[in-house]
């Protein structure tokens, strides 16, 4: 069986760009933001930008609703801070006609003929060629100084099932567009979204249908030639039976009169029924102990780095987001 590669390397961590994704409920929206928190641990200034209009990150992070401007919603240990951008689609093209085009007022008078939902309706990938360049310009802007804006980005990206049209569609414009401001932005996002600025990080839990769809997301990623990042293992649970007693216990072989005596040795006496629904548990937690682990070698099999975060019964919090980042700064994130 393959070892996965565990924490996170110098390669991922030469990435400016992080594009996290995973299968819908896997908490891909979480980890952005608390991967956003670990980047900026230790004085960085790092993007959180959303694509899918959901105003998540307000949420996470306990604010009103991003306005289409890049606000700051935290600050980390050793003076970093993390700004978010929700990116609104029809002010990213009327911004994209007055870069590239000088066609502000036209666009204001587009948008007022309600021409801009019709462009993106009957193109949808439009849309995301609009949400990338948005991200590029963000990646590459440069201060008077010359120094990058933001030292890292982090994108709360489409699902798995979506990822590499969502990230490849501008390759597309780019074949379509022979000449002028489309072609050369378009080259720009192709160049910088192929090479190793960009790490695309999949979330997945330890079980089946995510596993299954993070594997397929990495053969998809590599057959388009983007670079995936690490794996993200989120919402992990501590096993609670030594390694030995798993198996026999998840063939139902539980000894209800041993766990009666330990019980009684540490001073518990249990009812019968509430002994039986004790070993019953036992039993579940045994059998879903041995599905992680196979699920854990399905994953080594893909070859890629792979940090986990706990599963927080609590519920997620800005605190708590605090705590992912903890851990995963602890598994070398910086």
């Amino acid at each position: 069986m393959t070892t996965p590669v565990v924490g996170w390397t110098e390669q991922v961590a030469r990435a400016r760009l992080h594009v996290v994704t995973g299968k819908g409920g896997t908490g891909k929206s979480t980890v952005a933001g608390a991967l956003a928190l670990a980047l900026a641990t230790g004085g960085r200034r790092v993007l959180l930008v959303e694509v899918e209009g959901r105003q998540g990150i307000a949420q996470l992070f306990d604010t009103p609703p991003l306005p289409y401007s890049e606000e700051k919603v935290a600050s980390t240990p050793g003076g970093g801070e993390v700004r978010a951008l929700h990116v609104d689609v029809e002010a990213a093209l009327l911004e994209y006609l007055s870069m590239f085009y000088n066609l502000g007022f036209a666009g204001r008078t587009l948008r007022r003929m309600g021409a801009i939902e019709f462009a993106t309706t009957l193109a949808p990938g439009l849309r995301d060629v609009l949400l990338t360049g948005k991200v590029k310009e963000c990646v590459t802007r440069t201060e008077d100084t010359g120094r990058h804006t933001y030292d890292a980005v982090v994108v709360d990206a489409p699902p798995t099932g979506r990822i590499v049209k969502f990230l490849d569609v501008t390759k597309a414009m780019a074949d379509l567009a022979k000449v002028g401001p489309i072609k050369g932005q378009s080259d720009g996002v192709v160049k910088l979204l192929h090479s190793g600025d960009t790490a695309v990080h999949l979330v997945t839990l330890l079980e089946e249908m995510p596993v299954r769809e993070t594997v397929e997301a990495v053969e998809e990623l590599d057959g388009a030639d983007l670079r995936p990042g690490a794996i993200i293992l989120n919402r992990v649970r501590p096993p609670r039976l030594p390694a030995r007693s798993v198996t026999p216990a998840a063939d139902g072989r539980v000894d209800a009169g041993r766990v009666r005596d330990g019980l009684a040795a540490a001073g518990l006496a249990l009812a019968e029924a509430d002994l039986e629904g004790l070993v019953e548990e036992t039993v579940e937690h045994a059998v879903r102990v041995q599905a992680e682990q196979r699920a854990r070698a399905q994953l080594a099999e893909v070859d890629l780095p792979a940090v986990e975060l706990p599963d927080l019964v609590d519920g997620v919090d800005t605190g708590a987001l605090y705590e992912l980042a903890e851990a995963l700064v602890e598994q070398g994130v910086r």
